[in-house]
């Protein structure tokens, strides 16, 4: 007999992964907020800051395509675990290697990186549509809202950092510290057995929908697409925001830092008031908003003729990149035993927006300016924008309940969930 969930051991479940999210972000922010630090101290122009970023989306390439099995074969929290602690590690290591100023170190210590935080990626949003369907209703965009809560926190304590000339070094590896103690703490209330609502080994058994069969299935490769055009709208800010104010704005690296921290407080924002939206008119219509936004937002920072302008175009470009991310992996999950597969394809798929923009946009950036640069984005996004039909599934657009995996989650009645979150 499977033991069920209690309506408060839930809440506890969605807060322990909301933590984690938070974890996420504070890890991704941690280095990307003092990326001027990076360059000046290994001496980078942005044709080899690109190639170096490379290295951190290779590593995550590697192992994305793989993190659907190992979550299938090892349970999320396991995946979590194992993942943060490679990822931490490999964080610290770069603190050092920026300190030694050793390219090579920097580049294996990114790649480490890398690792660890694709399999954590995967990991994590299979817990979080695990939580989703256990409450009946949207709450990804509210986890990786926490993600970007957690990029604004670290966002701020990098620039903090940067105006008190804290060496990166030590910056790198209190984070590192802070960043796994949060990871085991949230774990204790995750869950990886059977509990009856929805089980996060269920929710990861490949059964005979294998990745391949995933790779065939041109709906998955459809919201893929649109994945990697967001992805490449929210990875090109975090990548290049900091470097295009201080070198084409011709600002401090404090304002650099500050307007890093101004996208991400605008995506978190939308995350956050997304979800309502999400859960009042759909995906689609909501979807369309952003991606639109995301496209004006970039537009007015590629163009504008000063740097208060341009924090303007950064505000918009945030709020329209905030939901698509989300949004997709939750419409990869539609389908409780095929998620794990789908979500691993999709983030491929996503990944390679992370994989590719570090060199192509320091290859623009070379020949154009970062900026210029970034109207390659701008064509992906609007590739996104032209794919949100596909991301609906549910019937209303809403997302459901079910007791099993037995009914069809397209069609299957919601269920009210008292005491929700």
């Amino acid at each position: 007999m499977k033991a069920t969930l209690t309506d408060q051991q839930i809440k506890t479940w969605y807060r322990a992964v909301l933590i984690i999210f938070f974890a996420s972000g504070l890890l991704t922010a941690s280095w990307l907020t003092r990326l001027h630090d990076i360059s000046h101290g290994l001496h980078l122009s942005p044709g080899p800051m690109g190639m170096l970023l490379l290295a951190q989306t290779v590593g995550s390439f590697s192992a994305v395509s793989m993190s659907g099995y190992l979550v299938s074969k090892f349970g999320a929290r396991t995946c979590i675990l194992g993942s943060y602690i490679l990822a931490t590690a490999g964080a610290a290591l770069v603190g050092l290697a920026v300190s030694i100023a050793s390219v090579p170190l920097a580049a294996f210590s990114l790649m480490i990186m890398g690792l660890g935080i694709a399999v954590s990626n995967v990991a994590s949003n299979v817990q979080g549509v695990a939580v989703e369907r256990a409450l009946g209703r949207f709450v990804t965009p509210i986890m990786h809202g926490f993600f970007s809560i957690g990029t604004v926190v670290g966002a701020a304590i990098g620039t903090a950092d940067t105006f008190l000339e804290v060496p990166f070094g030590v910056h790198m590896l209190y984070m590192a510290v802070l960043i796994i103690a949060l990871v085991l703490y949230s774990l204790r209330h995750c869950h990886s057995e059977n509990y009856g609502q929805d089980s996060t080994a269920m929710m990861a058994q490949v059964t005979s929908y294998r990745v391949k069969d995933a790779w065939r299935d041109k709906h998955t490769i459809l919201i893929g697409i649109f994945v990697l055009g967001m992805a490449l709208a929210e990875g090109s800010a975090n990548d290049w925001i900091a470097l295009a104010l201080t070198r084409e704005y011709e600002t401090t690296a404090t304002v650099g830092s500050l307007g890093y921290f101004t996208f991400v407080a605008a995506m978190t924002t939308g995350r956050l008031l997304g979800t309502r939206f999400l859960n009042a008119h759909g995906r689609i219509s909501v979807l369309r908003v952003t991606c639109s936004l995301a496209i004006i937002g970039l537009i007015i920072f590629i163009f504008a003729p000063n740097t208060a302008l341009g924090f303007v175009g950064l505000v918009v470009w945030g709020l329209g990149a905030s939901l698509g991310f989300p949004t997709g992996m939750s419409a990869a999950s539609d389908d409780p035993v095929k998620a794990a597969v789908r979500v691993s394809v999709v983030s491929t798929i996503g990944y390679a927006a992370f994989l590719g923009s570090p060199p192509l946009l320091g290859m623009l950036g070379e020949a154009f300016g970062i900026r210029h640069g970034l109207l390659a984005v701008l064509i992906f996004v609007v590739s996104s924008l032209m794919l949100t039909r596909y991301l609906e599934v549910f019937k209303n657009d809403k997302p459901v309940h079910t007791e099993s995996l037995g009914p069809d989650p397209a069609t299957a009645v919601p269920q009210e969930q008292p005491n929700q979150p």
